[in-house]
């Protein structure tokens, strides 16, 4: 091992270890004061409820851990974006599991949650997987109502696909473990199955302070909307439970005894740990995201044996295509190469060097076909980014790069295999689309601690904009000398460097999570398996594009 290997091997660890420490913060959620509340209250939080019902010891993962980090913290914050959402087992079948985090403004909906629950659903919907809601929520934070309630992707949204789901025959199963208040109350009685969990569970669409202002009647909340009165007098809920651990029992035991699903049939065999060690990432990876390195190397500790059937290996080298496994599941991976290459390709010149992490014409053309031949094929898609764009310049132009760019983003958009994003490093411009970004569906899509996500890098673009705004006080009579331009651009380099953070874009549900490398096989795999419940229904049709 080299000197470098060693530094970027410190490096990645430490990044590694400060995504550990983030989400230990997480974990505490609305803070240790809350979370000692709920327990003398009898009540399990969020994180508790979630780990009592899925099966111990099985593989899950956290979708949306950092939501809301930074943001909201003029209203105190909104850790994890008040919900706690988890892919795991229960009683042996994959399900995906919603819990309202009580310790975050008793569980209010921020418009970051809203946003989240709506990702829960659409994971369920596309992968036809089981959902289970354990609901403990004051309803929609009234300060952000206006960012909440009323347009196309906000809180009446998840109604709507309650109802999607339920024609679908996708299973939906509720507990009220605590509140459930107004158009919240439609969530679990849209659901097939719903409980409540007595003395603590409570559903009205008003509470006896509102009924008592609206209607002048004087009612306290259990005998209005608590258990006893949902099971035994309106019929709402269909089971009641003495506690939290009732409630969750009652759920695996029904999961249990839900029928097998048609499967879409994707290729697996028994798994195999790649052979050459995946810890070896650590010191690949450099510590500068414009560093070269060779991408393949970092495949080969991602698939089982390290076994790659490399596709048009001499051809459009900045893409790298191919055949493997993870976890015994057969994949096409579409990865960019951060080495520069040479090659003697059509519209380049003979050996003509190409930089790495840039996507050419023929590295387009070729990945085009991969993605087809994966889709005529029904191996699901794996894509790798470290891409920091297009080529640009006359030559590219006029060779047509605009032209393969559109097919590349042609076969993405419309490719009907499942689809899951690494974000290994960049992830800048154009190239974060044709990789396919979050705006092209990929089933689950995630982020490497080294990972940047933004229209270009930091440095370049704070040179545009330092230019831009330097150019703009010398028009009003402003002297702009040195100093000023260097403070004009480590001002605007301090913002861009924030925005273009992996944990800025998780926050925001850019990626559905920041991961330790090293779990990156657990993550598609569970996807793909996830994607098993879901037989593709369409084929395959690039439509019309220009050859």
């Amino acid at each position: 091992m080299d000197l470098n290997f060693n530094k970027n091997e410190d490096h990645n660890k430490l990044l590694v270890s400060d995504l550990k420490q983030r989400f230990a913060q997480v974990k505490l959620g609305g803070g240790q004061k809350r979370i000692d509340k709920l327990h003398a209250e009898g009540k399990m939080t969020a994180r508790e409820r979630i780990d009592y019902l899925l099966d111990e010891k099985a593989k899950s993962i956290e979708i949306g851990a950092f939501v809301g980090d930074g943001m909201y913290e003029e209203h105190g914050g909104c850790p994890s974006g008040g919900v706690v959402v988890k892919i795991g087992y229960i009683q042996g079948k994959q399900c995906i599991v919603v819990a309202n985090d009580a310790t975050v403004k008793a569980g209010a909906w921020f418009p970051i949650t809203g946003k989240k629950n709506l990702r829960a659903q659409e994971i369920a919907i596309e992968n036809r997987l089981p959902i289970i809601y354990l609901v403990d929520s004051a309803g929609v934070y009234l300060p952000m109502q206006d960012e909440i309630f009323p347009d196309k992707e906000h809180f009446g949204r998840i109604f709507r696909n309650n109802a999607v789901m339920s024609s679908m025959g996708i299973t939906q199963i509720a507990a009220v473990m605590g509140s459930c208040v107004a158009g919240g109350a439609y969530l679990p009685i849209m659901s097939d199955e719903a409980m409540i969990v007595d003395k603590t569970g409570s559903i009205f669409l008003a509470g006896s302070y509102l009924v008592k202002a609206a209607i002048g009647e004087s009612i306290d909340n259990e005998v209005l909307g608590g258990a006893t009165t949902h099971c035994e007098i309106s019929g709402v809920t269909d089971f009641k439970a003495k506690d939290d651990a009732d409630a969750l029992k009652r759920i695996k035991s029904i999961v249990g005894k839900i029928g097998d699903f048609d499967k879409a049939g994707y290729n697996r065999v028994k798994a195999a740990k790649p052979t050459l060690d995946p810890k070896d990432i650590y010191g690949i990876l450099p510590k500068a995201r414009n560093e070269q390195y060779d991408m393949k190397e970092i495949i080969n500790r991602l698939i089982d044996n390290s076994e790659f059937d490399e596709y048009k290996e001499g051809y459009g080298q900045t893409i790298i295509t191919g055949y493997a496994r993870i976890d015994g599941w057969a994949v096409g991976i579409v990865a960019n190469q951060r080495k520069i290459v040479k090659t003697t390709a059509a519209k380049t010149k003979p050996s003509e060097m190409q930089f790495g992490g840039v996507i050419y014409s023929d590295s387009a053309d070729k990945a085009t076909r991969f993605i087809a031949n994966c889709n005529q094929k029904k191996i699901p898609l794996v894509f790798l980014q470290d891409v920091t764009g297009f080529m640009v310049g006359s030559k590219s132009e006029h060779g047509g790069i605009i032209k393969d760019g559109a097919k590349m983003v042609n076969a993405v958009s419309n490719s009907v295999v499942p689809k899951f994003t690494v974000i290994v490093g960049n992830s800048y411009g154009a190239g974060n689309y044709a990789m396919c970004g979050k705006a092209y569906d990929p089933r689950l899509i995630f982020a490497w601690p080294s990972a940047e996500l933004a229209v270009m890098g930091g440095t370049q673009a704070a040179k545009v904009l330092a230019q831009i705004e330097a150019a703009s006080l010398k028009k009003k009579g402003q002297v702009v000398d040195e100093k000023v331009e260097k403070e004009l651009f480590d001002k605007i380099k301090a913002r861009y460097d924030e925005q273009v953070s992996p944990y800025y874009a998780a926050s925001r549900l850019w990626t559905d999570g920041i991961i330790d490398p090293l779990d990156t096989r657990t993550w598609i795999s569970m996807g793909i398996e996830a994607a098993n419940h879901a037989p593709i229904e369409k084929p395959f049709n690039l439509g019309v594009i220009q050859v």
